[in-house]
């Protein structure tokens, strides 16, 4: 009989899915093709996914910034903020409401739901604005809608400084560069921090003023109507059309100069009579430096170093969905093209940012594991099966991990770290099929003493529907963990959506592919005998070994309950490293190794720039001497381009003279040998002196690995009322600064400092003809950057302003503004001291509120060994119940604080009371871990459905599913054997592992109740099933822990891989254990 013809009669009719598949495809020419085509995609998949580090999230977020002038903050709130707040929580799929009150100034922030789209959600809240317009109180000006995204961070840094060049014509520089590098493809939002602008200042001399008599208002009317040019009409004479264009530009300070402003007995007073007239950069409101780190034998010989040399920093985002290492590449290749021609030699370039190179590290990194951990599986398939099944294994695992990132694509997934881990971790689940099926086909032609096709078909028949069946529990286990909520739900989405996206392509490969690719590769009879020999062997020792153990174990019942007692014993033995000894750390994910951190300075509101440009610049000096640190970039007064980190934080509004930012880069991770978190904690170290001298708080930002949020600890601070909320939020941060594993404590909360504010005397001003809107009008033409248009250059990208002002060193004596002519309605001025008079006030302390709630905010990050919230928040609490003797804190409406402490949410009874909850990173781990443990109880329900439905009782799918728990006597001394922290990615590991033990499970069930039902003792099925199935659960499980080695050396996914090496080791030796007994104990439901 030919081969055709013997697939066409296996030895069973029923074929099954499995069979059927195995004797379509054996020797179906058809195979081949289709194989090729798994690789063609697979390749175009490599080649169309977008690259990048981190999985794309959409987190939309909308600022609405409302102004009301001459506005307290309390009337703010009360009229903008509130009103505002509960408009925006009308909308579905809002998750927070946060709102800022300050005087004149109200801004709301909305954040949408994790998940929703940002153009639909804008949709929504335009149309919430535009429909409730009319609730907009008089004098309130129009809304400003500021979206912000993930894709508006900014993908690629580049700062210009120069020991040579100021900062101004760095900015011109700059913005000739950023136009050009802004026809880049695919390149979106784009930006310059900072540099001052070319102005023309028109600088008013009070004094001049008064003797001249004239008014700022006639200063600025008469510049202003000599800068118009318009087109006034047409006419037509000789049958042609000519277009009319009256009046002039200004083009230069002479022209300013020029104008004459009025007449004072019969002699015209010109612009320069009353003021001096400058074309120069503007005032100083910020500034930016550059650094270079300390000079090192890497340092190439006689390089320009920098010391707070002028610098100006150019970012760029990329458009959603395009490849990030592509644009990144495509920016840098232009400017290699705009150095010389474009930039000047006396004007360096340093890249700051270039998340394309630091995904593209990323990804070629993993895909060597990838590469890597293919290897150790096709190695571990040759060692046991011999080098044919390897060659087998070898070609089917690159057509499905190729294949499932070209779902990927499809699925519009990216390829990313967790995308690639995803792949790395599925490598040692989805071999088994090709195992399992390899393996039995061998075993099968032995028994037969021929390789022929009949019995190969018959042989994937045989495993079909356990393969089947293992393979849906181990989906079973990993697809509930999609629907985590928040920002770990998208972050972690690509490892159970690619996993069983793999396991289905696996199993589809497992029936087609590997029977023909067996057949091809197909082994002699006599090599197959030379191995069944030594199989023969080995089961000889395995029978004899699980006999030993089985049978007394079994039969005496008080070893059994000793054994049983054992096991529960040291399960909770080990959970006691969790609690209370804190052997095991928990924590939400741990730190990486990033190739750069942020130190955020908070000087005391009313701090002046200089002030805090002094101590910025010692603070860089103290840095520079880090050996890890190639360079650093300060910004005083403005913000630095912002991370994703910073996007949630809003640190791109941080624009106070008092507000300060230095950005770190260190050398590439694989060049130094501490990480960036202990270059972090050294930082921090040297910093914390500086800042004794002063009121000043620092806060050194390390990159989130995950989702980021306000700060890793924050309090909520609720209370009756705002001195309440206040008195409660001082105290909590000395609470928060006894605590051992808290620093950087601060608050949202300001210093209280002074203000001036002129008091019109309107009894004066009315008898003088004059309004208080004519002195407001003054005083702001007076202050500085009063707009009175532009002079036309056409060559610049950036526009020249005219302003008028009061010179600094003028307008900061007070008597001299008191000097500054304020003009009637008539003509006549009245010198201002004659008007009211300059009194000290205290600034408006901002009001906040969240999801339409007062509230303060107290923040810390956490240091040391326990770095999780829970621990430093326990020892807040712990302090709050000690506090005073024993007696607890009690805040000032009386409620004993520790009492009052949430950590979920703050029960909605409590709204009078004082009251805080938990917030930050706590709440994320608290989210993820839930979600997690309501998916793994999903997972447990649909494994057990599975395994009911394929067994047909209740009994034996208990005890297939006992070894579950048992995974933890393996994970938890695992994670402290390591040193790790159990973190998400445990919880995923154990999970996944959860369907993994119950594959092996239900290949020795299955075999024993085929041998039962062959007329075999249950006893005696049992150890037969251990003596057959020993070899392919001890290769999967190998197999698995080759493809989690090459991921245990990194810092986010180094939980996963302990669990599922050490959890699966001792897993796969209980299951050789107790699923025997527990069918020895099942007895007829076997």
């Amino acid at each position: 009989m030919d081969e055709s013809q013997q697939a066409e009669h296996p030895q069973h009719h029923n074929l099954g899915v499995a069979g059927a598949m195995a004797r379509a495809f054996i020797t179906s020419p058809l195979s081949l093709l289709l194989l090729l085509a798994f690789f063609a995609v697979g390749l175009l998949g490599l080649q169309m996914t977008p690259r990048q580090e981190d999985p794309q999230i959409s987190v939309p977020m909308v600022d609405i910034f409302v102004r009301y002038p001459g506005a307290s903050a309390q009337e703010v709130e009360n009229l903008i903020s509130r009103p505002l707040e509960s408009i925006m929580s009308e909308m579905t799929g809002v998750d927070h409401v946060y709102s800022y009150s300050a005087r004149e100034q109200s801004m709301v922030t909305v954040q949408f739901i994790v998940g929703q789209q940002l153009e639909p959600s804008l949709v929504k809240l335009y149309d919430k604005l535009e429909s409730n317009r009319d609730r907009i109180p008089i004098g309130v000006d129009q809304p400003l809608v500021k979206p912000k995204g993930a894709d508006d961070v900014p993908l690629v840094t580049l700062t210009l400084w120069s020991n040579q060049v100021d900062d101004a014509n760095l900015r011109l520089v700059g913005l000739d560069v950023l136009q050009s590098l802004r026809e880049v493809v695919n390149t979106s939002q784009s930006f310059i921090v900072d540099g001052r602008r070319d102005e023309l200042k028109v600088e008013i001399l009070p004094e001049r003023l008064a003797t001249f008599g004239v008014s700022l208002g006639q200063v600025a009317n008469t510049i202003r109507m000599a800068n118009s040019e318009r087109n006034t009409g047409t006419v037509e004479p000789d049958q042609r059309v000519f277009k009319i264009y009256s009046g002039a530009f200004l083009n230069s300070a002479e022209d300013v100069k020029r104008l004459i402003v009025s007449v004072v007995n019969g002699q015209p007073v010109y612009v320069r009579d009353v003021a001096s007239v400058t074309e120069s950069p503007s005032e100083a409101s910020n500034a930016v430096a550059y650094y270079t780190g300390a000079i090192t034998e890497d340092t190439p010989e006689g390089a320009e170093q920098a010391d707070n040399a002028a610098a100006v920093t150019l970012a760029l985002a990329k458009k959603h969905g395009t490849n990030g290492v592509d644009v990144a590449n495509a920016i840098l290749a232009k400017l290699d093209m705009l150095k010389g021609r474009v930039i000047p030699d006396n004007v360096h370039v340093e890249i700051t940012r270039n998340y394309g190179e630091s995904a593209k590290e990323k990804v070629n990194e993993l895909i060597f594991k990838l590469f890597v951990a293919t290897g150790i599986v096709t190695i571990l398939v040759w060692f046991f099966l011999g080098f044919r099944a390897a060659g087998v294994v070898l070609i089917v695992i690159p057509a499905v991990i190729t294949t499932t990132v070209f779902a990927a694509w499809i699925l519009g997934m990216t390829i990313d770290r967790v995308s690639l881990f995803a792949l790395i971790f599925s490598i040692g689940i989805l071999v088994d099929d090709a195992i399992v099926v390899v393996e039995n086909i061998y075993r099968r032609w032995l028994l037969v003493e021929d390789t022929d096709i009949s019995t190969a078909v018959d042989a994937v028949r045989e495993v079909g529907n356990p393969t089947i069946l293992a393979t849906a529990t181990v989906i079973a286990a990993l697809l509930p963990m999609g629907f985590v909520s928040g920002m770990m739900g998208p972050y972690m989405r690509p490892i159970p959506v690619l996993g069983s996206v793999a396991m289905v392509i696996s199993l589809f490969a497992a029936f087609a592919f590997t029977p023909w690719l067996t057949n091809r590769f197909k082994p002699s009879l006599n090599s197959l005998r030379e191995s069944a020999a030594k199989e023969h062997k080995q089961a000889a020792r395995l029978e004899k070994l699980f006999r030993g153990m089985i049978v007394p174990l079994a039969t005496n019942r008080k070893k059994g309950m000793i054994f049983l007692a054992s096991i529960v014993v040291v399960f909770f033995l080990f959970m006691a490293l969790f609690y209370p000894l804190k052997a095991v750390r928990v924590k939400m994910l741990p730190l990486d190794n990033k190739p750069e951190f942020n130190v955020v300075l908070n000087m005391p509101e009313g701090t002046a720039l200089p002030v805090t440009a002094n101590l910025v610049h010692s603070m860089a000096t103290a840095l520079k001497g880090i050996p890890e640190v190639t360079a650093l970039q300060t910004y005083v007064g403005t913000a630095s381009p912002y991370n994703f980190n910073g996007l949630v934080r809003h640190y791109y509004l941080r624009n106070q003279p008092w507000q300060a930012d230095i950005q770190v880069q260190l050398t590439s991770k694989h060049e130094r040998k501490r990480t960036s978190h202990q270059i972090a904690v050294e930082a921090r170290a040297l910093l914390q002196p500086l800042l004794k001298a002063t009121a000043g708080q620092l806060q050194v930002v390390e990159m989130p690995p995950g989702p980021p949020v306000l700060q890793s600890v924050v309090a909520e601070i609720y209370g009756p009322d705002a001195a309440t909320r206040r008195k409660v939020a001082t105290d909590m941060m000395a609470f928060f600064r006894q605590a051992e594993n808290l620093d950087d404590v601060d608050s949202l909360m300001t210093a209280e400092h002074d203000i001036l504010r002129f008091m019109v005397d309107s009894d004066k001003a009315q008898r003088n003809g004059i309004t208080a809107e004519d002195v407001n009008r003054t005083l702001e033409m007076a202050m500085g950057g009063f707009i009175l248009g532009d002079i036309k250059k056409n060559a610049l990208i950036d526009p020249t302003k005219i302003i008028m002002q009061v010179p600094l060193n003028a307008r900061s004596q007070i008597y001299r503004l008191s000097q500054l002519p304020v003009a009637n309605r008539m003509g006549q001025s009245v010198p201002l001291h004659e008007l009211g008079t300059f009194v000290f006030d205290k600034q408006d302390k901002p009001i906040y509120r969240k999801d339409l709630r007062p509230v303060e905010f107290v923040t810390a990050e956490t240091v040391g060994r326990l770095a999780a919230p829970v621990y430093g928040q326990s020892q807040v609490e712990d302090l709050l119940r000690n506090a005073n003797d024993g007696q607890g804190y009690v805040t000032p409406d009386g409620t004993q604080l520790a009492d009052a402490a949430y950590w979920l949410k703050t029960p909605q009874g409590v709204e009078g009371k004082s009251a805080f909850e938990w917030g930050g990173e706590w709440t994320v781990t608290w989210e993820t871990f839930r979600d997690m443990g309501i998916a793994f109880a999903a997972a447990l329900v649909l494994i057990y459905m599975l395994i009911v439905a394929q067994f047909g009782n209740f009994i034996l799918p208990a005890i297939i599913m006992a070894p579950i728990p048992l995974t933890l006597i393996g994970i938890v001394p695992g994670h402290w054997l390591m040193d790790a922290e159990f973190t998400a990615t445990s919880m995923i590991g154990f999970i996944a592992l959860a369907g993994i033990i119950v594959r092996n499970s239900i290949l020795l069930v299955d075999f024993a109740r085929e041998a039962v039902v062959n007329g075999e003792s249950v006893m005696e099925a049992v150890i037969h099933s251990c003596e057959a199935r020993t070899r392919p659960i001890i290769i999967t499980a190998l197999a698995l822990f080759g493809g989690s080695m090459v991921i245990l050396s990194d810092p986010i996914f180094q939980g996963m891989a302990v669990s599922l090496i050490f959890g699966g080791a001792v897993a796969t030796l209980l299951t050789l254990l107790i699923i025997p007994l527990g069918c020895v104990s099942a007895g007829k439901a076997l």
